[in-house]
């Protein structure tokens, strides 16, 4: 392969990297055509882009970006493929029911809201992470709560002080 070329793949998986806030590295090297064109469509319904790379390559786009992405180097060994999402446990919750009981797709290291995993036993850890979104929702959900709680004491209160006051003048 020509430098230019490598160049250009280069910056294309870059760019992928920049556009995407989350990536996994994952290991697809002993599916076959049709369990890999499976994993395609699943990944295309989940809103995951799924690349293969060489591994001397995805590591010089990780060096050419901004950041320290040293933890990543050591996972790449073999055929590395890269999952993009722009949902932090997308492509872990697709790897745990794709791989359901066989080993593939293996999870190699992810980068995840701005933290590194490396090693398949952090896939249960990924998959339990929530994103962004969701803990800006669970924060004002909290944040609501006591209101909600006073506003109901209140309507409650309110009945049962009318209910007291016209058993009395009913008496």
């Amino acid at each position: 392969m020509r430098k230019e070329d490598k160049n250009v793949i280069i910056e294309q998986i870059a760019s992928q990297l920049k556009e995407y806030a989350h990536f996994y590295l994952t290991d697809i090297e002993t599916l076959n055509a049709e369990k890999t064109s499976e994993l395609r469509r699943a990944c295309f319904k989940e809103d995951i882009k799924l690349m293969v790379v060489k591994n001397t390559l995805l590591k010089q786009a990780l060096e050419s970006l901004e950041g320290d992405f040293s933890p990543l180097y050591d996972s790449l060994k073999g055929a590395t493929s890269i999952m993009f999402s722009n949902t932090g446990n997308a492509p872990a919750k697709l790897i745990k029911k794709v791989a359901k009981d066989k080993e593939v797709p293996a999870l190699k290291a992810a980068y995840v809201e701005e933290s590194f995993y490396v090693g398949k036993e952090n896939l249960d850890a990924l998959v339990a992470i929530k994103s962004k979104n969701e803990l800006i929702g669970d924060v004002i959900g909290l944040l609501q709560s006591p209101a909600k709680n006073v506003i109901s004491a209140l309507q409650s209160g309110g009945s049962l002080l009318h209910g007291v006051l016209k058993t009395l003048s009913e008496k």
